[in-house]
């Protein structure tokens, strides 16, 4: 355990940053997946749905450093090919 004042803050820190992220990727791969079931299930207006969902949030965690840029893109690339390849 810290004993300077400085080093105990940065361990309150961290605990309050990893909360925050752990729920911040649980959403996001929550959204993920109502994508994919709405695919899967080959509803094609409830995927549309979910997909504009899913984008802001992805948009966001990517620009703060929650997710990389490119997982982010490449997420939406794959979905959208997907809810564009339902009939």
């Amino acid at each position: 355990m810290a004993n300077i004042a400085s080093a105990k803050k940065r361990a309150r820190q961290a605990i309050k940053r990893r909360a925050r992220n752990v729920a911040q990727r649980s959403m996001f791969r929550t959204l993920i997946k109502n994508v994919v079931k709405a695919i899967e299930a080959k509803d094609k207006d409830k995927a549309e749905a979910a997909y504009k969902d899913m984008v802001p949030v992805l948009d966001r965690y990517s620009t703060k450093g929650v997710i990389h840029k490119n997982k982010a893109a490449r997420h939406k690339a794959r979905l959208a090919e997907r809810i564009k390849a339902l009939a």
